[in-house]
Order: C-alpha cells, then structure tokens, then sequence
C-alpha cells in the first residue's frame, strides 16, 4: 500500500476511507470474475473524472472492500461554524 500526501496551494492532506460493501442477493454470491473486472474498471474511470484515488480494491464473492484517498473539500473552520 504506497500513501502520499496530496500538495495543494495552501495545505497537505492524507486523508482516508475505508469502505466495505456487502453484497447479497438472496443469499446467493454475486460477485463473478468478470463483474469484478468491471468494478475496478469502473474505479480506474472515476479516479480519472475526480481527485479520488483507489489505493486498495478487495472483492470477494459476496463484499467489496475499497481503500479510498481524497482531498478534503471542507476546512476545519466550516466545520465549527
């Protein structure tokens, strides 16, 4: 897992999210080899159309696990007001 800070004009940030995501349809497992292909196909697209970056993308038969790094769009005084 390679993490760098993301430079702007004014500040330095690393920030995080980890998300999982489970998926079950009737009980059965959806998650093929070729949905999974999609999936990270999908991630490379949205990597390139918004400052996000997928460090980790873990799928398994039935949950996804997505390491994500963004920029915060918020600074720390619009949170206190």
């Amino acid at each position: 897992m390679k993490t760098e800070h993301i430079l702007k004009s004014h500040n330095k940030s690393l920030l995080m999210y980890q998300l999982v995501c489970p998926i079950k349809k009737y009980r059965r497992k959806v998650l093929t080899k070729e949905v999974k292909t999609s999936l990270k196909n999908i991630c490379i697209g949205l990597e390139k159309r918004y400052e996000v970056s997928f460090i980790e993308i873990g799928a398994d038969n039935d949950h996804v696990h997505f390491l994500i790094q963004s920029v915060s769009t918020y600074s720390q005084r619009s949170w206190l007001i």
